[in-house]
């Protein structure tokens, strides 16, 4: 039996069919748990197994391939009064409409209010239902656009960014733009248009980010593109970073 059941995980193995694999081996170290159990329900639950190990290294990967500032989660949101977060509007949000109809959410507020934190938990929150994220500080975009368009794959990174279920562009309006760069933005999203959802986050007002972005022509077609039909969160409250550190030295000083 041992022989059998070695030759029979060799070719799982080489069919990478890890998930029945392990279900397998499971299933031959506690023979009691499934002995009245009948064929088509031991194989369902290897099946089962496998899909579940798959859908779980698709989540890691996208994960991964995000590269997310901070590792946030919808589930520790601080929904304090002061902050005026509507936790029905984040629920409603989590089930992922606004990305299956496009629209984009533009999220502002003063420095270290968690703007990047719920932008974060948003991103990872639709990486565990199976959507394509990436992640970028405006400043760090741009710098690799620029240099994309001097080593020739330019055109290569617009198509990967462009073809994302979502984009997060996070310390937005933080200085203003150059020509190259409000020419390169305005591809970016203009590619994105009505396709694909993106996600603005920046401690600027929305009604300055047209001074930011400069020339009325660039500017216009960004903000009809980005600000048009948009979902907007603005966050309040004092700086989340302050009060974290404030307890800290608290705790350092009992």
């Amino acid at each position: 039996m041992q022989n059998i059941n070695q030759q029979v995980t060799n070719q799982l193995s080489n069919l990478k069919l890890s998930g029945i694999r392990d279900a397998l081996l499971q299933q031959y170290k506690q023979p009691n748990l499934y002995i009245e159990q009948s064929f088509e329900e031991r194989l369902s639950l290897l099946l089962e197994h496998e899909i579940t190990q798959r859908d779980q290294r698709k989540i890691d990967r996208l994960t991964r391939q995000a590269k997310f500032r901070v590792g946030g989660t919808l589930a520790q949101l601080n929904y304090g009064t002061a902050r005026q977060l509507d936790k029905t509007q984040i629920r409603s949000l989590a089930q992922g409409e606004w990305l299956r109809l496009h629209q984009n959410i533009l999220i502002t507020g003063s420095t270290g209010c968690g703007k990047t934190y719920l932008a974060c938990a948003l991103g990872q929150n639709h990486c565990q239902q199976g959507s394509s994220v990436y992640y970028f500080r405006l400043k760090e975009l741009l710098e690799k656009m620029f240099l994309a368009q001097a080593d020739g794959s330019y055109r290569k990174l617009i198509n990967k960014l462009s073809s994302a279920s979502l984009l997060i562009l996070d310390d937005w309006g933080l200085e203003p733009l150059t020509a190259q760069q409000r020419s390169d933005l305005l591809e970016l999203i203009d590619a994105r248009y009505d396709t694909k959802s993106t996600l603005i986050a920046s401690q600027l007002p929305i009604a300055n980010w047209y001074e930011m972005i400069g020339e009325s022509t660039h500017a216009d077609a960004i903000l009809d593109r980005l600000v048009h039909g948009a979902i907007k969160l603005e966050l309040k409250g004092e700086s989340m970073r302050k009060k974290l550190n404030s307890l800290t030295d608290a705790d350092h000083s009992s």
